[in-house]
């Protein structure tokens, strides 16, 4: 298939600037696989369409706030970095802006000045190596006092609470960007889940600014994914095998869980406790084992995303539901709506 295939038109005021408040608000529009039905509901409807024994699979992958805005030592000329990976320590790989005016040997200082850095190197696809010095325990700890969230270039409106760029369950910081879909449960949303018998189990995909790279190549066949570290544990894997013995379902929340998942099934043939890197691309033609449902966001017109609720939904169907998000004036993107794939 061709990259062009996935190009929709999308008006920019349904680009959602600021997440739904209260989080279940959004909408949520509800795809039958069994039928063709196309329902619009609300996404605290959602234990509706779930039933005893069912298992709920989040990522409780956690995002660093790691957009750090600066100056160089001595002119003070203002720069900014986004840590992207952990290279070794305390030093990291980082986007850096102005890249070309941060050669290795630059200086920085962040915040009050407890927090500076030194450009190390500049690698070959630009992005830098930077190592930190600080004067508390953990970067971590200096990154939640000085660092905003990376938000996706679509949003520009600045986030007034941080937190709205979190889920309620994230515990495990290594996120680039957030695993959008998790962004409408709400701790109340979740207990009504679990009253109904719902199983809620958590596994790690940290994601990746990759997410929002662009497919380049024509043809989709030729594009490789950016690999993303994920974890699933004893915990995690034994529910999910148990609710497939018992012929419940399966229900990932968001394209991340459901990556690290079929990740696994395509290594093992099942899912087993396991962690590593994977960059798994999902597409029209390549069939997904481990999922029976799914909630989601709207995606970016040609991007690996909707490529993946393809994989899931059928090609067809999915370009016509979007359209039908079109015209029904959904919010699309991060902050915005949600489907589910049942």
């Amino acid at each position: 298939m061709l990259k062009k295939d996935f190009w929709y038109d999308l008006p920019k005021e349904l680009i959602a600037q600021e997440p739904a408040d209260p989080r279940d608000s959004a909408r949520l529009m509800v795809l039958n696989r069994a039928d063709d039905s196309i329902k619009h509901e609300i996404f605290r409807d959602l234990p509706d369409h779930l039933n005893a024994g069912d298992v709920l699979v989040l990522n409780n992958s956690k995002v660093l706030p790691a957009r750090l805005i600066g100056d160089k030592v001595p002119t003070g000329a203002v720069c900014e970095v986004l840590l992207l990976r952990q290279a070794k320590g305390d030093t990291w790989e980082c986007l850096a802006r102005p890249g070309r005016r941060m050669q290795a040997g630059t200086k920085l200082r962040f915040g009050d000045g407890s927090l500076t850095a030194v450009v190390d190197e500049t690698l070959p696809d630009g992005n830098k190596l930077v190592t930190f010095t600080y004067d508390t325990q953990t970067l971590y700890e200096k990154l939640d006092e000085f660092g905003k969230m990376p938000l996706p270039p679509y949003i520009t409106k600045q986030l007034e609470d941080q937190s709205q760029y979190q889920t309620v369950y994230a515990k495990e910081l290594g996120s680039a960007a957030a695993p959008t879909a998790g962004l409408h449960f709400t701790p109340e949303l979740l207990k009504t889940i679990q009253d109904k018998g719902v199983k809620i189990v958590e596994v790690t995909l940290h994601v990746g600014l990759g997410t929002f790279r662009p497919v380049n190549e024509e043809s989709i066949e030729d594009h490789h994914m950016h690999t993303e570290w994920y974890c699933v544990d004893e915990a995690a894997a034994a529910a999910i095998n148990e609710a497939r013995a018992n012929g419940h379902r399966v229900v990932a929340v968001g394209t991340t869980s459901c990556r690290t998942l079929e990740a696994v099934w395509a290594r093992y043939g099942r899912i087993v406790p396991c962690s590593g890197s994977t960059d798994i691309f999902l597409y029209p033609g390549v069939e997904l084992h481990a999922i029976d449902a799914l909630v989601t966001n709207f995606h970016l017109p040609e991007s690996t995303l909707i490529m993946l609720i393809a994989a899931f939904y059928g090609y067809e169907k999915t370009m016509a539901a979007y359209k039908v998000a079109v015209e029904q004036k959904y919010r699309f993107f991060s902050f915005g709506d949600a489907m589910l794939i049942e």
